[in-house]
């Protein structure tokens, strides 16, 4: 992969889409790229934190586990998404796990070397804090459901939130998922049990709100809203 398509690439970022073709060479020259096959890890929760990665294709799986090794899914990350985002801002340990989930290929930039940068052009660091800033949103919305919605209600929810970051309207208001996600993932996504889930989707397909195509999951937007209401 040479420059030009890193450029590109990496251009394709919020933090980076503005910036000219003079503040990005300091960038280009400390980026490097690695293709990552499904299954393997790209670091494991608690090793030094050394770079930030950024999707150009495929999937990332981000889970942390517990003292007892149940699995926690923090996040189902695809082409256009960056992590860790707090990467650039801690002198710690790697948060979580990160699987690839499909074959991947990732640019990736070590953080030692980007700080230095930051310090040079502040206006990438405007730009970082804003991704930081919607992340935050994002997280407030889900531990918001977790208190204050039922388990069926956060099933709706995290398919709803599934369907707008990895879904496609194919009729009217009807989404699909374009992700397959079996049960237990989807499970470990809002902390609830693969059963739950299973009961939920049963019954969501039985009054025709959900289906599935081919393993991927379809669903009336409209009519899975209302279910919240």
């Amino acid at each position: 992969m040479n420059e030009s398509t890193i450029q590109n690439l990496l251009q394709q970022f919020p933090i980076f889409k503005d910036l000219t073709n003079l503040e990005m060479k300091p960038i280009l020259e400390i980026a490097n790229h690695r293709m990552y096959r499904q299954g393997t890890h790209i670091f494991m929760q608690g090793d030094p934190l050394t770079n930030v990665y950024f999707i150009q294709q495929g999937k990332v799986k981000i889970y942390r586990t517990d003292f007892h090794g149940k699995e926690q899914i923090v996040n189902m990350l695809q082409a256009g998404d960056m992590f860790p985002h707090q990467g650039f801002f801690r002198q710690d340990d790697y948060p979580a796990h990160a699987e690839v989930a499909e074959d991947a290929v990732l640019i990736y930039i070590p953080i030692s070397s980007f700080e230095t940068i930051l310090t040079s052009y502040p206006e990438i660091s405007i730009k970082l804090l804003r991704v930081l800033g919607d992340i935050i949103v994002d997280l407030q919305t889900r531990l918001e459901e977790k208190i204050l919605r039922n388990t069926y209600e956060q099933i709706i929810l995290l398919l709803l939130r599934l369907g707008k970051s990895h879904g496609k309207v194919i009729d009217d208001h009807i989404i699909q998922i374009n992700t397959q996600f079996t049960n237990k993932e989807l499970a470990n996504m809002i902390g609830s049990s693969r059963e739950t889930v299973s009961r939920t989707l049963s019954q969501l397909k039985k009054d025709k709100i959900v289906c599935e195509k081919e393993s991927f999951l379809l669903f009336d937007k409209e009519a899975l809203e209302n279910e919240l209401f």
